[in-house]
């Protein structure tokens, strides 16, 4: 009787196990994101991202050019063995100069989605470029992931933080959520409190996401300004800033891409 017991409770972890679909989201400020980027720079950045199964980006230029680059992107994931769909935001309601769009990449075989996104208007007046976010469905699980591009450092991005805070106070928010983008303030600072308090997480800590202009006596790496939030809802399998550069000798190589590394959340949902 007590092997029986064993067994079956062997049996039932195993499923439990199993149900827990492991996914991997990688976000990434692709600096300029549009027709500056040639077939070569396209395919190198499909390598990089590839074995993701959400692609958040953040950057992509507001102009015909950026639909261009995204969609090209994904038929370079396509080629490489996996079906990928993507949806691009309409142009952040934004001052001059600032307006940019934002694009997820996807694979279907295991993600589905409902609609195609949108921009998260209620805060418009609050920010420079509202946040774009779109529901994704995994296994008929509900996740959302809110893409965020945040002003630059000197123009009070806190202050937009604080304002994204807020809006996920509201109970339409009690299913999985990732917040993921560029902040521009490194997640240690206090401003990030109040998303902690709600039981969000940061998935890297203490982790260099931008790119020097060239290489000093201390490296390549600048501020730890990008990352992947996620709620209490979501179950931490790995997280870290995949760096393509490697060495400094490549650094002027690896800014053709972006002067931002991606950060790469591996995750299944509670």
């Amino acid at each position: 009787m007590f092997k029986k017991t064993i067994f079956l409770l062997l049996i039932q972890f195993h499923f439990t196990v199993s149900s827990q679909e492991q996914i991997t989201l990688i976000s990434w400020n692709i600096r300029d994101f549009g027709k500056t980027k040639n077939s070569e720079e396209l395919d190198r950045m499909a390598e990089i991202v590839r074995d993701a199964d959400i692609v958040a980006i953040q950057e992509v230029v507001s102009g015909y050019g950026g639909a261009q680059a995204v969609a090209k992107l994904a038929d370079n994931l396509n080629r490489k063995g996996t079906k990928w769909d993507y949806v691009i935001s309409n142009p952040t309601n934004s001052p001059k100069y600032v307006t940019e769009r934002y694009a997820f990449i996807w694979k279907t075989k295991n993600i589905k989605i409902k609609n195609r996104g949108a921009l998260i208007t209620e805060l418009d007046s609050l920010v420079d470029r509202e946040p774009f976010f779109l529901d994704f469905y995994v296994k008929g699980r509900k996740l959302s992931v809110i893409n965020f591009h945040s002003r630059p450092h000197d123009k009070n991005p806190e202050r937009e933080i604080l304002a994204i805070t807020d809006y996920l106070k509201s109970d339409d928010f009690q299913h999985p959520i990732l917040l993921a983008g560029d902040f521009n303030v490194d997640q240690k600072e206090e401003v990030f409190i109040g998303l902690r308090t709600q039981g969000y997480n940061a998935t890297v800590i203490d982790a260099k996401t931008t790119l020097k202009q060239s290489c000093a006596t201390d490296g390549y790496l600048n501020y730890p300004i990008d990352n992947i939030f996620y709620s209490n809802k979501i179950v931490l399998k790995s997280g870290y800033v995949i760096d393509f550069v490697k060495a400094c000798e490549n650094i002027t190589s690896a800014r053709e891409l972006s002067d931002h590394l991606p950060v790469l959340l591996n995750f299944s949902i509670d």
